[in-house]
């Protein structure tokens, strides 16, 4: 086995701290809980094995994003795993919004997810979902009101 040297294992580890938890909410958002876990925990394997590469890019922590989503659709090419009714009463939230939400584009579903959800700012689910603010609040506005739509709410 090779060693890796200390700076690049330091370098890689203050990275891994700042973009591990924003990855993984991305990936989940995109493709379920179980698939994103593991497209994120191969990307960032990825990142490691890579990270001389890597760590020169404009954009490492988009760029791992898509290294995932590209691992979960070899993964598999099934739909984002629905939620019960019974699972979502126990969590207190609206029992149609996962048929909702997945009812949406993937970039529609990351955006309200990230932004709505998690509470990203914008400009830092624009940078990891690698679109433009303005892009990310087309897919807002898009997947906002197809969710309205969806569950019979009002815009007031």
């Amino acid at each position: 086995m090779q060693s890796v040297p200390i700076d690049v294992e330091d370098s890689f580890e203050a990275f891994y701290r700042e973009v591990e938890p924003r990855l993984v909410r991305a990936l989940v958002a995109a493709c379920g809980p179980v698939i994103g876990r593991d497209a994120a925990a191969a990307a960032l394997e990825y990142g490691f094995e890579h990270w001389d590469r890597v760590q020169r890019l404009a954009n490492p922590a988009g760029y791992l994003y898509r290294v995932g989503r590209n691992t979960a659709r070899r993964t598999t090419r099934r739909p984002i795993p629905s939620v019960d009714d019974a699972v979502a009463a126990q969590w207190g939230f609206e029992p149609g919004l996962p048929r909702a939400l997945a009812a949406l584009t993937e970039q529609q579903r990351c955006a309200v997810l990230l932004v709505h959800a998690h509470g990203w700012p914008l400009v830092e689910a624009a940078d990891l979902l690698g679109v433009s603010v303005s892009s990310l609040r087309n897919h807002l506005r898009r997947g906002l009101a197809k969710l309205r739509a969806h569950l019979g709410v009002d815009d007031a």
